[in-house]
């Protein structure tokens, strides 16, 4: 194993997130290996841990004042065994090769684990769209898309949104590959209502997270009733899953976004959680706005000279971490330890440092990783592609029921992986093992390609 993440480490220096990613997964599945020598002779890993395609452009456009900006576009098509490849586009300032190379690599399992037919791809820029007008993103996205079309397509390569391309971005997107392309395909999910969009994407992944969630807690006779949760972040996926909390019967006491994190000991209600999403969905304003209209809540904002966050302090039940990759490290594990936290679920990819995990399963913390416990929105992704396909509109109810159907299918695998190699109770590992081997059996069958 070593010999592996040398070379790899070698050969991509200075991927730090993408290594992380890579050394979790091969931590997981080396009791795999040693029962499959067979795998180790087909050289799986070396495979996997590849991208089939890296694509990398140039994105010019032009803003407001009619100056000429360049920003750099991604698609990283790291595995189609299973299906074509999906996962979503991200345009954020942080974007790098390293960080959608790690992102694509965990949507591979993610993907195999929702039994929908879908490989693992991820692409975005860093381009910001913060602070841009309407016109200026449609014109980045426009410009982005002249060149990703060449590379994507209905059973080829099927993006979606994630962090800065939501609904606007996606329409934008889309009008351009049909104008292109000349014709009217479901080559992108998260698409609006009216246009081929289904009912559930938007809520997908924070339902799901907790759906995840109340399965854990079943399995230990427990539900979300009653609990206090902390939920970071403050867009789609925390909203949902702030929403789905309080529906069955928890309590959303924090929101957070760049800028720093409220808390509400009072507890979100509907109406309170309304001002969040017109705020981040319309207003596109900071959270600290909670606090100047909610006068019961405490805004902090992000101290840069301390190595925690605070938010993760409190006393509470449950933890959501929904905002961005290693956000909750050693310290804020021991945090929610001594908070009285007894679950863990990822509603961001990868969020917690490995270092936290190891905190968190060495006190019995239930943990449910992101390639499962969010895996709900590129589930519904993929319930929206076959629906494009066969020309129809599933009903709300159908969509949530085939959603709660997955995400409880997920679970059940999970825990069945992990107990079959003698870790029982190990989501993480169960996770990556069960992932792992639908892909790489699917690899092997196609021959070495």
């Amino acid at each position: 194993m070593d010999t592996i993440l040398n070379t790899i480490e070698a050969r991509d220096p200075g991927e730090t997130e993408f290594h992380q990613a890579v050394h979790e997964v091969i931590e997981s599945v080396t009791p795999v290996l040693d029962r499959n020598p067979e795998y180790r002779h087909a050289g799986v890993l070396e495979r996997v841990t590849e991208p089939e395609r890296m694509i990398i452009f140039r994105v010019p456009w032009m803003d407001d004042q009619g100056k000429t900006l360049v920003n750099r576009g991604f698609r990283i098509e790291m595995n189609s065994a299973i299906g074509p490849y999906k996962g979503g586009l991200r345009f954020h300032p942080s974007v790098n090769l390293s960080i959608l190379k790690f992102l694509a690599f965990e949507q591979v399992f993610k993907n195999a684990l929702t039994t929908l037919p879908m490989g693992g791809g991820k692409g975005g820029s860093d381009f910001d769209p913060k602070g841009k007008s309407d016109n200026e993103v449609m014109r980045f996205c426009q410009s982005f898309m002249s060149e990703l079309f060449r590379h994507i397509g209905p059973n080829t390569d099927v993006p979606a949104g994630d962090i800065g391309v939501g609904a606007r971005e996606i329409g934008y997107l889309f009008g351009m590959y049909k104008k292109l392309t000349n014709e009217f395909t479901g080559v992108l999910t998260g698409k609006s209502l009216n246009w081929g969009g289904s009912l559930i994407r938007p809520e997908a992944t924070g339902y799901g997270c907790v759906y995840f969630a109340a399965e854990m807690l079943s399995e230990k006779n427990d539900t979300l009733e009653g609990k206090n949760c902390l939920v970071s972040g403050s867009g789609n996926v925390a909203q949902f899953a702030a929403e789905k909390i309080m529906s069955l019967g928890g309590r959303v006491l924090t929101f957070s976004d760049s800028s720093g994190y409220i808390y509400d000991e009072q507890g979100m209600d509907p109406e309170k959680l309304e001002f969040v999403k017109r705020l981040k969905n319309i207003k596109r304003g900071r959270i600290e706005e909670y606090a100047d209209k909610y006068k019961e809540s405490v805004y902090t904002p992000v101290d840069s000279n301390i190595d925690y966050n605070p938010l993760w302090a409190h006393k509470a039940d449950c933890a959501f971490p929904c905002a961005t990759e290693n956000e909750v490290n050693q310290k804020d594990a021991d945090h929610l330890v001594k908070g009285g936290v007894v679950l863990l679920a990822e509603g961001a990819n990868m969020p917690t440092t490995p270092e936290g995990i190891d905190t968190l399963l060495n006190n019995k913390i239930l943990y449910a990783p992101g390639k499962a416990a969010n895996a709900g929105g590129v589930a519904v992704s993929g319930l929206e592609m076959s629906q494009n396909s066969m020309r129809i509109r599933w009903q709300r109810e159908e969509v949530d029921q085939r959603l709660q159907v997955i995400m409880k299918s997920i679970h059940k695998t999970c825990l069945d992986a992990a107990g079959e190699y003698g870790m029982p109770g190990n989501y993480m590992v169960g996770a990556n093992i069960a992932g792992f081997v639908k892909v790489v059996e699917a690899m092997l069958d196609q021959g070495l390609v």
